[in-house]
């Protein structure tokens, strides 16, 4: 490892240390339930009521007594007169001895019986039903409260909402749910060789993809993303685009412009407008990143003119609106920018709002290829699940080829200094697990 360069674990614990206990700051919305997927919870949600309700029936047949049915089988079934049908969302009447009820999947158990009988073990006889076995006590039952306990944490704080977890909520009757504001993100990007696409294509010139990519992962994310376009190559401009972006965004991220060329202004210009608190991480693709903060111009300064006129007491700033933005600059070969996104800003973007399971699991997969001469850096290898159920490597890792995060479906998380045998043992990182 080059000497100087912040191993990825280090790195990362350092950009995380910098997100905790930001997520009040962001303040609380309540949302609508069908909009609350994908949000972050700011407050533990509790249950209203026990689920399920009360006891009922997981199939469609008869409710009754156990007793009444000992012994009953195909060959000497019992035969009980049906005393009532109850349909899901009917209230039952009590169920005498000796009788059954006709029940359906959902409908509440009748007071005083004990089991079902699915439909599939009976035989309706006129008024009556022939029941063909003898179920246990609780058979086919869903009791009160199996799955939810009234007044029990249900989500915790910080859970990033999922489908099934604003399912779970509407389970017990939450209209709406409390989440942390939306990350304000504003983007820029740095090259005078980019160029739109739809633009003629000048000589030296490359359309820019990173833009495209990245703010489609912010937006994946929830963010509401202000994108400020292409930045002219020179310190002047990535300064005033810096500044632009501070007011009124909780996080600027840039890419190009982190390395150490005379064309490279980003981080001489993050210096002059704030600091810098990490740069250069020991991976491969994606030793350029680099995380900062920067000042909001006018919020700094009126908050000095207000502090002079109190005789030099300093104001509170409101929440959420402090003097600072986060500012993460990532590389800018199309696949760096990409992979440090997933790596790097990701997690932040998740603590930043309270989520602390922020990392992705590794999966062992077994490495269907070759990868005899390591990186001194922990590399992060482009691959996909073959047809034998093995890794395939792309077979050019360069960090410029887009290609290859579009063929693969994941990433081989390598050591520094580790070669890969056919066969071995590796860490694997889907994309879908990096992208959720």
């Amino acid at each position: 490892m080059k000497p100087g360069l912040m191993s990825f674990d280090d790195a990362l614990a350092a950009l995380l240390a910098q997100a905790d206990g930001e997520a009040e700051a962001l303040g609380v919305d309540n949302v609508d339930i069908v909009d609350a997927s994908g949000r972050v919870l700011a407050q533990d949600v509790r249950a209203t009521l026990d689920v399920p309700p009360m006891d009922n029936t997981q199939m469609d047949g008869y409710a009754l007594r156990s007793a009444d049915v000992a012994g009953a089988t195909g060959s000497t079934p019992v035969r009980l007169p049906v005393a009532q049908r109850i349909p899901a969302g009917q209230t039952p009447e009590p169920l005498a001895e000796g009788t059954a009820a006709r029940i359906f999947t959902g409908a509440a158990i009748p007071p005083g019986a004990d089991a079902v009988v699915m439909q599939e073990q009976t035989r309706a006889d006129g008024d009556a039903v022939l029941i063909m076995h003898a179920p246990k006590p609780g058979e086919w039952v869903r009791h009160r409260g199996e799955d939810i306990v009234a007044d029990s944490v249900i989500l915790p704080a910080g859970t990033r909402l999922t489908p099934q977890a604003v399912g779970l909520a509407a389970s017990v009757g939450l209209p709406a749910l409390p989440v942390r504001r939306r990350l304000r993100v504003a983007c820029f990007f740095t090259g005078d060789e980019l160029a739109k696409p739809g633009e003629p294509l000048k000589p030296g010139a490359i359309y820019d993809s990173n833009r495209y990519v990245l703010i489609s992962l912010l937006r994946r994310f929830g963010c509401q993303v202000t994108d400020l376009g292409l930045v002219p190559d020179s310190l002047e401009a990535t300064r005033e685009a810096l500044a632009a972006a501070a007011d009124g965004n909780d996080l600027i991220v840039t890419s190009g412009g982190m390395s150490v060329g005379e064309e490279d202004h980003m981080r001489p210009a993050v210096q002059a407008e704030g600091e810098l608190t990490m740069w250069q991480i020991a991976v491969k693709p994606g030793k350029p990143l680099a995380h900062g903060r920067v000042r909001r111009r006018e919020r700094a300064s009126a908050a000095m003119l207000a502090a002079a006129a109190l005789g030099g007491v300093p104001l509170t700033v409101p929440p959420g609106d402090s003097g600072e933005a986060h500012f993460i600059g990532l590389p800018g070969n199309p696949v760096s920018a990409f992979v440090t996104f997933l790596l790097f800003v990701r997690p932040f973007l998740l603590r930043l709002q309270g989520v602390q399971q922020v990392l992705p699991r590794a999966l062992p997969m077994v490495a269907g290829f070759d990868w005899p001469k390591p990186d001194r850096r922990r590399e992060f290898l482009r691959v996909r699940v073959g047809e034998q159920g093995t890794l395939e490597l792309f077979p050019n890792q360069g960090s410029a080829v887009l290609t290859s995060t579009v063929w693969g479906d994941g990433l081989v998380d390598n050591p520094p200094e580790t070669a890969i045998r056919r066969g071995e043992t590796v860490r694997y990182l889907p994309f879908p697990m990096l992208l959720s």
